[in-house]
């Protein structure tokens, strides 16, 4: 009974790991857009007119929240250097975001990033003194 119980426990924990490939490759090229490694064309139309009113290109990261549109792309990866875009959405304006390269992904295996550098912060010191 007892080898049937760890058996059947195995077997269901094996399984509610059990994603497609599709699925995982979804979630890795997720994580690569957040880190700057997925070139994107993000379009912005007016829903009514047709009209384009805005375009933005690049190694892109987006996220919406509401009605307020992020998009923080990066411009020079030497320096790090990155813009930021905020844009207020309305009812007839929406958003296509077009990968506009092919970036390798793994199908099977989850990517997990560790970034030992963000566990101590990079300070500023601001002082009132003459």
């Amino acid at each position: 009974m007892r080898k049937t119980i760890i058996g059947l426990a195995l077997a269901l924990g094996g399984l509610a790991g059990c994603t497609s490939a599709a699925d995982t490759a979804n979630e890795n090229l997720s994580t690569a857009a957040e880190n700057f490694e997925v070139p994107r064309r993000i379009v912005g139309i007016n829903g009514i007119t047709d009209e384009v009113l805005f375009t933005v290109e690049g190694y892109c990261s987006y996220e919406v929240d509401g009605r307020v549109f992020e998009v923080i792309c990066l411009t020079d990866r030497e320096k790090e250097e990155v813009e930021r875009t905020t844009l207020h959405l309305s009812d007839n304006v929406t958003f296509v975001s077009t990968q506009t390269g092919p970036v390798s992904t793994d199908l099977f295996q989850p990517r997990v990033i560790f970034r030992p550098e963000t566990i101590v912060p990079d300070f500023d010191l601001s002082t009132s003194g003459g």
